[in-house]
């Protein structure tokens, strides 16, 4: 693995990333465990798109994740889950046990029918079987679908339903702060329209009393018990899919984000070992949940990959008290500290008491992720926990990206507050203008692009690569755009300024306005309705809801909570608008379309600057709306 050590490196790095990028990323891929070489390092075009790594080469992801460590770091911890009960017992899974876990779930999963190719639903809370879960599809070739276990029946089943899943690996139930979630309901509800899925897999986690479906559902304990640990990995091509795993988008429902084998394992090992810069006795905790691609890139395959020891923590921030993190930090010895924005807002807001009592003085490395650190939180971030000697890694990616793309590496990059500084040597990130004209020099803001491939790229949506190339590589061609705008200052660093489309980021994940509308729709006593964002203190963005009704109703405050339920519902309780406005009618251009600008101008207070409105089928109804707000 090819890692930097200090400023003059990177600058070689990255220089020699964009004058030779195959000679570069074949020296990086030439440290890993590969069955057959590659005939070709890259091939791609952005135009169908068309994009290929290491095409030809052959491998298996968890002989690098797992096999190659046994020899000389078999019995080095990789995984301390930390469960969502403090006094719970501590597990502690050595790359040995792990290694061997993985084996015989991989053969429980074959034994029940499972094969290469196949896509597996896994919906579990935070536990190590999570991880195993993972990992054994991708040791037998099967493409793991995971779904954040706080989603709903109906957004469960269209992510089953859209990737055709042959078998689901789930929970009795899910512990999450004060709460026991119903995990095997909610699965069962899905399943009521799923008729791809003909296994489900059951972890027994809370020991609560569920229904087993005859001939379809299988305990895990039971299975495991059935089989060895004797599981060769299946040998894939490095194009061969791993894993879809489903991101909300500007329009429609969730899309299928494909990414293969070979080049995301090189990219996410690369951008762990370098932007962490771990050492070989370091414990790394990411906060994220393996339902995001924050916990597939930075929970599961780049630390392991990596031979890292990693922190899985089952539990919230703020259970039994604000100081859980803090406390978890000081109980494990953690050094590396990866976390959101959200959190950290949170937790700044709940006050020092909460954290003096601990001495954090383990820490030596803290990052943030999901979204821009705004300045007061991160000078809070810097002070107060990282004791104001840890270098901040603010890093920007995506779902689609697979890697982080823009960061400082710790302790190499000169820091600059909410900024997210460089790129990482093989990303090439420029800002365009509306039009797709390149905005050269420093001191420019527009829309944040990538000029050339990078390993961990997605590939495709699944089952609709149409999308794929609408979304992502259609809009500036030759490009791939983020859908984030950015700032690019004097010294050349990168701040992302925020999405311009109809996404939002709250708490630091994507969710789509036509999503929310779509499931507020569902309430009968809705016409019509359009959400936008605005600015919240502790989740970054808060979801705006403006609602038309059939009728006046008698309990306004009642039809919002009805409202909220059907959100919760359809799409999960991350979904919920924190504001909902009902109004008498929308701004809408004599087209029929909805300006989205005025919304967001209301929803952020700016009503004296909505611009003009002359030009809108109704503006009286602008007025009704600024007086509602």
């Amino acid at each position: 693995m090819l890692r930097i050590n200090n400023l003059e490196e990177y600058h070689r790095a990255y220089e020699r990333s964009v004058q030779d990028p195959e000679g570069f990323w074949a020296d990086i891929a030439s440290s890993f465990r590969w069955q057959r070489p590659w005939d070709q390092v890259v091939d791609w075009n952005f135009t169908e798109p068309n994009i290929k790594w290491f095409d030809g080469a052959q491998l298996n992801i968890t002989e690098n994740c797992l096999d190659r460590h046994l020899a000389n770091h078999g019995e080095k911890t990789a995984i301390i889950w930390e469960p969502n009960n403090p006094d719970e017992e501590v597990r502690r899974l050595t790359y040995r046990q792990l290694h061997e876990q993985v084996c015989q779930f991989s053969n429980v999963l074959k034994k029940n029918g499972a094969r290469k190719g196949d896509r597996i639903c896994i919906y579990l809370p935070m536990v190590p079987e999570a991880v195993i879960a993972m990992l054994a599809c991708a040791r037998i070739g099967a493409i793991h679908s995971v779904v954040f276990a706080g989603f709903s029946a109906q957004s469960l089943s269209d992510r089953i339903q859209d990737s055709e899943c042959c078998m689901v690996i789930t929970s009795d139930g899910a512990f999450r702060g004060n709460k026991e979630l119903p995990i095997k309901e909610i699965v069962d509800q899905a399943l009521e329209v799923c008729p791809s899925v003909k296994t489900v897999i059951l972890l027994e986690r809370t020991g609560s009393n569920v229904r087993l479906v005859a001939g379809r559902d299988k305990l895990w304990k039971d299975e495991m018990e059935k089989v060895d640990a004797n599981c060769p990995a299946e040998i894939m091509n490095s194009e061969d899919m791993l894993f879809i795993l489903y991101t909300s988008g500007s329009t429609g429902k969730p899309k299928g984000v494909v990414h293969t084998c070979g080049g995301y394992m090189v990219y996410t090992a690369y951008s762990f070992q370098n932007v962490f810069q771990p050492k070989s006795d370091d414990i790394y905790w990411c906060t994220a949940d393996v339902g995001w691609i924050t916990g597939h890139s930075y929970i599961v395959y780049g630390p392991l990959l990596s031979g890292a020891t990693n922190v899985l923590f089952e539990g919230i921030p703020t259970w039994p008290d604000a100081g859980r993190f803090w406390q978890t930090i000081d109980k494990h010895r953690v050094s590396i500290f990866y976390t959101a924005p959200t959190a950290i807002r949170s937790l700044e807001a709940a006050g020092l008491d909460f954290v003096t009592p601990y001495l954090l003085d383990s820490l030596r490395i803290l990052g943030t992720v999901g979204e821009p650190i705004n300045e007061e939180a991160w000078h809070w971030y810097h002070q107060h926990i990282g004791k104001g000697k840890c270098p901040i890694v603010d890093t920007w990616w995506q779902t689609e990206t697979g890697g982080i793309l823009i960061s400082p590496l710790a302790g190499i990059t000169p820091l600059k507050p909410s900024y997210a500084t460089l790129p990482l040597p093989g990303v090439q990130p420029l800002l365009v203008d509306a039009d797709g004209k390149e905005i050269t020099g420093n001191g420019v803001e527009g829309n944040l692009c990538i000029r050339y491939p990078w390993p961990s790229i997605i590939r495709t949506t699944y089952g609709d690569h149409e999308r794929c190339r609408i979304n992502y590589f259609a809009t500036y061609a030759g490009r791939y755009f983020t859908g984030d705008g950015c700032k690019r200052d004097e010294q050349g660093y990168y701040r992302i300024t925020g999405r311009v489309d109809d996404v939002m980021n709250v708490s630091g994940h994507r969710i789509g306005t036509a999503e929310v509308e779509d499931a507020i729709n569902q309430h009968p006593d809705i016409v019509e309705s359009a959400v936008v964002g605005y600015p919240h203190t502790i989740k970054g963005q808060g979801i705006y809801a403006y609602v038309i009704c059939t009728n006046e109703l008698a309990d306004n405050d009642l039809l919002r909570e009805e409202i909220k339920a059907v959100v919760s519902r359809v799409i999960g309780p991350i979904a919920k608008p924190d504001k909902i406005q009902i109004v008498r009618g929308l701004p809408k251009t004599r087209s029929g379309k909805i300006m989205r600008r005025i919304l967001r101008k209301v929803a952020e207070g700016d009503v004296d600057n909505l611009g003009d409105t002359s030009t809108l089928l109704d503006p009286t109804v602008v007025e009704e709306i600024k007086k509602g707000a």
